[in-house]
């Protein structure tokens, strides 16, 4: 079956504001290194807008009630000092969550094996209760909390952003239902992800010093993370996509490549294949190097293809 590209014009309406490094031209980066012959074979999808049910399930009321009445009609509105909304960002939101929630949808109704969601806004620093670290909503963890109401038991995320995803631990801490995995550089904004931080036992956090390269990032990967994912027998692989560990990225300090990024999605597919039918959605999180978006998004992508 082919893979699903689930994306929507609207996400590249959101506006930050100038210099912003969360900036529509990254997702314009992503959707050019996938507008080429090597990935024609995928499944194009439009993302709908997620319903505030699909919400409701990881976020308070109070938090979403803020960021839709907070949607301007005109100017910027900032949410915490580094999240700001533009006339488009709601929209924005509303279908980079309802991306992910189709795409789950597509994988449990057998549609497709496999699925991207190049979206923007990011989702993985937005707590239950909380908008910051540019997202507002959680996109990952809302199609989380929906593949539980689609019945399956067992849902895995694997976060390779190189920012620790303090919303998506936030919200299932107490889930074992939920397996959140996340390699990141430590310490770096926001200042969670400590080995000791295990929630209900479904918390694996393996951090890595500024400056790690290939070598760390693959023995985390292989010694704390696959052990934990094949313990745990997922029935659904998630993956927050962020390509801010790549060597390139201005905004932190470890050393990954393309190539990395390669690697690691052809390991969570291995996982995905002994535990849960071969079903993966991904999510686009960070990077904020443009070269470097379009090399590990191509990478991750065509792992995710094979």
């Amino acid at each position: 079956m082919p893979l699903a590209l689930v994306t929507h014009a609207s996400c590249l309406a959101h506006e930050p504001g100038a210099g912003h490094p969360e900036s529509p031209l990254r997702l314009k980066a992503v959707l050019e290194a996938l507008d080429t012959d090597r990935f024609a074979a995928l499944d194009r999808v439009d993302a709908p807008r997620v319903a505030r049910e699909a919400l409701a399930r990881v976020h308070d009321a109070a938090l979403i009630d803020t960021v839709f009445r907070n949607a301007p009609s005109a100017g910027e509105v900032r949410l915490d000092p580094d999240t700001a909304m533009s006339p488009g960002s709601l929209e924005a939101a509303l279908r980079a969550a309802g991306a992910v929630v189709a795409a789950v949808d597509g994988v449990v109704d057998g549609r497709y094996d496999r699925a991207f969601c190049a979206v923007r806004p990011p989702g993985h620093h937005a707590t239950r209760d909380e908008a910051m670290g540019f997202c507002f909503f959680n996109n990952v963890a809302v199609g989380a909390a929906h593949a539980l109401e689609r019945g399956l038991a067992r849902v895995a995320i694997v976060d390779f952003d190189v920012h620790h995803g303090n919303g998506s631990q936030d919200i299932f801490w107490n889930d074992a239902r939920v397996m959140y995995a996340s390699t990141h550089q430590w310490p770096l904004y926001p200042g969670t992800g400590a080995q000791s931080e295990t929630g209900a036992g479904n918390i694996v956090n393996a951090p890595l010093p500024p400056g790690a390269g290939s070598a760390q990032f693959r023995a985390a990967i292989e010694t704390v993370v696959l052990p934990a994912l094949d313990a745990f027998a997922p029935q659904l692989v998630m993956i927050s996509a962020g390509f801010d560990a790549h060597r390139l990225d201005p905004l932190a300090n470890l050393n990954l490549d393309a190539d990395d990024y390669a690697w690691v999605t052809q390991r969570l597919v291995d996982v995905a294949r002994r535990h849960a039918q071969g079903r993966v959605v991904s999510s686009l999180e960070g990077g904020y190097s443009l070269t470097a978006l379009r090399q590990s998004t191509a990478a991750h992508v065509a792992a995710l293809m094979d």
